[in-house]
């Protein structure tokens, strides 16, 4: 069998994994560049592509690459108590390390020095993701509005409301603010997580943001 190949890295504002989204499109507002590799960046590669608002990236958890699997795991959304199939979840530990994610596209920059680069919204990934493919997201075909999400959070599920300091969200650069909060009110705690004194600490692009949430509200108490 063929060697899969990584064609191009994401850059995007998580470097670490606590408080990356759920899923992908969850928070329309964080904005990514995915860089291609040398090889591929040949711009008749991407002949058509702007005619599609939607992608679909197929990508590697970098960070749980390993030998062994489990035919099970602890999903977060189950309190991490009750072990479910592995093909049931969208864990990051599988047989194959690859994760699957639909994303907005919103241009396509041929000018820049490592063009042809892709900026993409809606991302679920560490910075540094590899990537080994990229395809268009058909909505007749992919789009199933009537399917079942078995045990899975719902769309509106788990929202918070986030109180942000006037102060403190002036320390984050406006074009970050928005993504920022749109990822602290989608609960970046672990499911089975939940003491209203605890106070969590995520880095986001150059910040590090502590929070503690309390009821059904996330209260934002430190920017550096």
């Amino acid at each position: 069998m063929p060697e899969t190949k990584i064609i191009a890295h994401i850059e995007s504002d998580f470097t670490e994994k606590f408080g990356i989204p759920r899923q992908s499109g969850l928070v329309e507002s964080l904005v990514s560049r995915i860089v291609f590799e040398k090889e591929y960046r040949v711009p008749e590669a991407f002949r058509g592509l702007e005619e599609f608002s939607h992608i679909w990236i197929i990508w590697q958890f970098s960070e749980a690459v390993r030998e062994d699997w489990s035919p099970t795991v602890r999903p977060p959304r189950l309190g991490g108590n009750k072990r479910m199939g592995v093909f049931a979840t969208r864990s990051p530990f599988r047989p194959n390390s690859m994760g699957l994610s639909s994303v907005r596209l919103l241009k396509i920059d041929f000018d820049c020095p490592e063009a042809p680069v892709l900026y993409v919204s809606g991302a679920d990934m560490l910075n540094g993701t590899p990537i080994f493919d990229i395809k268009p997201y058909l909505p007749y075909t992919d789009s199933h509005p009537e399917a079942r999400g078995g045990f899975a959070l719902q769309q509106k599920e788990g929202v918070l409301d986030v109180d942000f300091p006037p102060e403190l969200l002036e320390k984050v650069r406006p074009e970050l603010r928005n993504g920022l909060i749109e990822v602290l009110a989608q609960d970046p705690r672990p499911q089975y997580q939940n003491s209203p004194e605890r106070v969590y600490t995520f880095d986001f692009a150059e910040y590090s943001v502590s929070f503690t949430v309390r009821d059904n509200t996330l209260y934002v108490s430190e920017i550096k």
